[in-house]
């Protein structure tokens, strides 16, 4: 088995796809959604989206990055 080479996709464009892809909310409404602007929103997503394709043609992994919490909680 061989390593695979992985994408780091982060919360918020993990968030935009979800709202777009899984809610099927529009532009306008996803934008609303994560408290931004349409062009911010479409910016995320559009990064999203290029990671996404390039992980599913050239076989590699997806990884999430999480906002790292606070060791000392």
């Amino acid at each position: 088995m061989r390593i695979l080479d992985f994408v780091e996709l982060n919360i918020e464009e993990l968030e935009a796809y979800r709202l777009r892809y899984v809610k099927n909310m529009e532009q306008n409404d996803g934008a609303k959604e994560m408290n931004t602007s349409q062009s911010t929103y479409q910016r995320i997503l559009s990064s999203a989206n290029k990671k996404i394709a390039d992980a599913l043609i050239n076989g590699k992994a997806i990884k999430i990055m999480c906002p790292r919490q606070d060791s000392n909680l």
